[in-house]
């Protein structure tokens, strides 16, 4: 009885398996993207400087920085807007970078496959 389904002789067809391979190999690429991506730091400003955030590719803040200037007892509501401002940029930051490295290894074609982002 002939098996059902499958390819005659049981094995890929060449042009398959040269697919599966690529795709295989594009995404260790792209686990070692994300990877690298974690280790590197993004910093932004907001207030002209008064306040810098800096973040890491992980999106976790490693430190904010104040000028004296900016810390007002009578004016925290500043402070705070300014320091959740330079959080969001950092944050952009590392979505732009993040964004340029997959659309470099995919060749710009991630947003036309299902699934890959």
């Amino acid at each position: 009885m002939a098996k059902r389904g499958g390819f005659p002789g049981g094995g890929m067809p060449g042009n398959m398996a040269n697919l599966m391979k690529q795709a295989q190999k594009m995404q260790r690429q792209m686990e070692e993207q994300a990877k690298e991506m974690e280790t590197k730091e993004f910093t932004a400003t907001a207030g002209g400087g008064a306040v810098e955030v800096t973040v890491t590719g992980a999106k976790k803040v490693l430190k904010i920085k104040l000028d004296e200037e900016v810390v007002d007892p009578d004016d925290v509501e500043m402070l705070e807007d300014l320091i959740v401002a330079a959080v969001n940029e950092a944050f952009e930051k590392v979505d732009e970078a993040s964004s340029s490295s997959m659309s470099k290894l995919t060749g710009g074609m991630g947003g036309s496959i299902p699934g890959l982002f």
